[in-house]
């Protein structure tokens, strides 16, 4: 076999120890896959390392962008609803090995990692855009000066999302290559096994994904039924009853659980322990804080009513906390900043012993494009401030280092964040951000509406920069696994946030105009991270009281769950979110945990376990992206108004969970052993 020409001797040396090994490409990753290799071990990916594969092909590159626009619009749509991007990694790697098993394509590997990596910008793009962006309708409402365009959203968002693979190529080799085995990486984990079962000569690709497209089709049409008729209740709450409005009144205790198929599946994907916290969050802010402050509070608060009092206080403690949650994890991350540096610096300065050019399988783009590329970013971000958003030289240029210094200084944690619980803290990391820059554009003179929609807007661009950073990592360690080329993958990345970006904006648009970011009006997207945003950037800019005691009760809230070792994100962005919204997360994560443990035989509890990831993948995937068809739908002018009473609709939404409840479950079930 020919070799790749001026290969580092000891990559050299690795590719003679694959070239000689009996099976040049197996079927399954290797045994020290997802552990830490000895001093002289070395990792094999199932893609040969000097042997070239189909990656980049027109069937790849159009099938990913086709995936890349579905699901972006999917998780633009869940993403407001309940405040969680699903990451659509996994969902799309296990629709890609269906339809290559379907379609018999060879060597098919490479191409359906291309795929992936290309419709993966769907959910990081989203994640940058709605986090952030939304603020400007909400303020909007209040302040009709404030103007809106689809160019300003699509920009912020292509902007930050191509300075977040510039600003994480650098750190590639210390987070995908050098900490092998150091990391779980969760999602990546289980987007490689799923790209590795297409290897097999069984069909479990196909079956995978066709029990993906049931669950979609079910969970669809399950969301869309309730969205556009409401022939069920979408919300189960306890003062639809006397006795729980005599309840509220009273003590300002509510209980309250979403039935839709979408948060039931995503309560399923985050699993029992974490949702639990989120609970706990939800649950101490409107079981603890909402009735102390209702009945201690003083007249004005004490006639309130629960939800009132959480939108209008307990909510700022959440704010806090999150806040003080992205700068727990800039500490945390701190030597990792310094070392991956030193890293990118020593390339980019030739710290290679020659000349050489590295195997296929460690090809990035070079470091010296990588600056070059990242100068024209750069210059087009401050063009972008400048001519587009503040219309000052001096004020966009102190704009656009905040930004530059800001995304490059949280790249690390987000990946790092990734890499370790597969969760990106962006929101909190953000939230720093903007208070941060509304304080510096506050002293230089830039305030009023025209700071709210700078500050929202370079947001926007920090926002989506580290939830590209975040998502990429995964990408790329996919890859490593498998042994793709990552130049291809880098490069490729660019047009998938192209797509994602347009995609991103057009759908905000629709959803802005049918059905609004109100957190008061319940028929509303609830926009959970943009209403945090608008509260906090409203009294900075505008001159308002801005309700510093009770950040700092989150803050502190913070600094102690940390102690206490509480993912303090996850709790705090509980406190953040409706209690409405978190029960139903709570109630899939038990049903993850109960499957996961409902057979003696380890192995028949991981099948089921993966089939009811694949289930909930589908409930997902299926309710967002139908939600969106509602949109669409109403947005055509289509209404209807269930003529059913309100305890009627209660008691058929109970049945309705229920029962799909039982489908998530008894499906489940049904996996056996392989």
């Amino acid at each position: 076999m020919k070799k790749a020409n001026n290969i580092p001797p000891a990559e050299e040396a690795q590719i003679h120890d694959i070239e000689m090994s009996p099976e040049a490409d197996p079927i399954e990753l290797p045994e020290n896959a997802f552990r830490e290799l000895a001093a002289d071990e070395k990792y094999r990916p199932l893609m040969h390392p000097a042997r070239n594969y189909p990656e980049v092909t027109t069937y790849s590159v159009t099938l990913g962008l086709v995936l890349c626009v579905i699901f972006s619009a999917a998780a633009a749509y869940l993403g407001l609803k309940v405040g969680q991007v699903f990451e659509a990694a996994i969902p799309i790697a296990i629709i890609a090995v269906g339809l290559s098993g379907a379609l018999g394509k060879k060597n098919a590997l490479g191409q359906n990692v291309i795929i992936q990596s290309i419709g993966a910008c769907s959910g990081v793009i989203v994640a940058g855009a709605i986090f952030t962006l939304p603020a400007l309708y909400i303020l909007q409402a209040k302040y009709p000066e404030i103007t809106v365009s689809f160019f300003q959203i699509f920009l912020s968002s292509l902007l930050g999302g191509v300075l977040g693979i510039l600003f994480f190529i650098p750190f590639r080799k210390y987070f995908v290559k050098d900490m092998h085995g150091k990391y779980p990486f969760p999602e990546a984990t289980a987007t490689t096994q799923v790209l590795a079962s297409g290897q097999s000569a069984s069909a479990a690709g196909g079956s995978q994904a066709k029990t993906l497209v049931i669950a979609s089709l079910i969970g669809g049409i399950y969301d869309y039924v309730v969205e556009t008729f409401g022939f069920w209740a979408g919300t189960l709450s306890t003062t639809v009853s006397e006795w729980g409005q005599a309840v509220a009144a009273k003590t300002k205790l509510v209980l309250s659980c979403n039935t839709g198929a979408a948060v039931l599946g995503l309560g399923y994907i985050i699993g029992l322990k974490y949702a639990f916290i989120i609970t706990a969050g939800s649950l101490f802010a409107w079981w603890v804080l909402v009735p102390l402050m209702g009945t201690y509070g003083n007249a004005e608060i004490a006639a309130m009513a629960p939800e009132a009092i959480f939108g209008n206080y307990v909510r700022m403690i959440g704010i806090g906390g999150i806040a003080m949650a992205g700068v727990i994890g800039i500490i945390k991350s701190w030597p990792i900043i310094k070392q991956a540096v030193g890293l990118a610096g020593r390339e980019f300065k030739g710290g290679a012993p020659s000349q050489s050019k590295p195997v296929r399988w460690q090809l990035d783009i070079s470091m010296k494009h990588i600056v070059f590329f990242i100068s024209i970013a750069l210059v087009a971000v401050l063009v972008f401030f400048w001519f587009g958003v503040i219309h000052n030289w001096w004020q966009a240029l102190v704009a656009w280092i905040v930004v530059t210094f800001i995304a490059f200084l949280f790249t690390t944690v987000a990946a790092n964040a990734i890499a370790i619980v597969g969760s990106n803290p962006v929101s909190g990391m953000t939230l720093m951000t903007l208070i941060i820059a509304s304080a510096i554009f506050v002293g230089i003179g830039l305030n009023g509406t025209s700071g709210i929609v700078a500050s929202m807007v370079i947001g926007g661009v920090v926002c989506t920069a580290l939830s590209m950073a975040g998502g990429f990592v995964t990408d790329l360690k996919v890859g490593y696994w498998l042994g793709t080329t990552p130049k291809k993958q880098e490069q490729w990345k660019f047009l998938g946030t192209l797509v994602s970006a347009a995609t991103v904006g057009g759908v905000i648009l629709v959803l802005n105009q049918v059905y609004g970011f109100d957190p008061d009006n319940a028929n509303s997207l609830v926009a959970p991270q943009a209403n945090a945003m608008a509260k906090v950037i409203e009294p900075l800019m505008m001159g308002g009281d801005t309700p510093w005691i009770l950040y700092m009760v989150g803050i502190i809230l913070a600094l102690l769950l940390n102690w206490l070792g509480v993912p303090v994100l996850a709790f705090c962005l509980g406190m953040f979110i409706p209690l409405s919204l978190n029960t139903p997360l709570l109630v899939g994560g038990a049903i993850s945990w109960f499957v996961a443990r409902s057979s003696k035989d380890k192995a028949v509890s991981d099948a089921r376990r993966d089939r009811g990831t694949l289930i909930a993948s589908g409930l997902i995937a299926g309710g967002a992206l139908f939600g969106v068809f509602a949109a669409l739908t109403r947005f055509c002018g289509f209404e209807y108004a269930c003529p059913l009473e309100a305890g009627t609709l209660q008691i058929l939404g109970i049945v309705a969970y229920v029962a799909l409840i039982a489908y998530l479950w008894l499906d489940s079930l049904r996996a056996k052993k392989l």
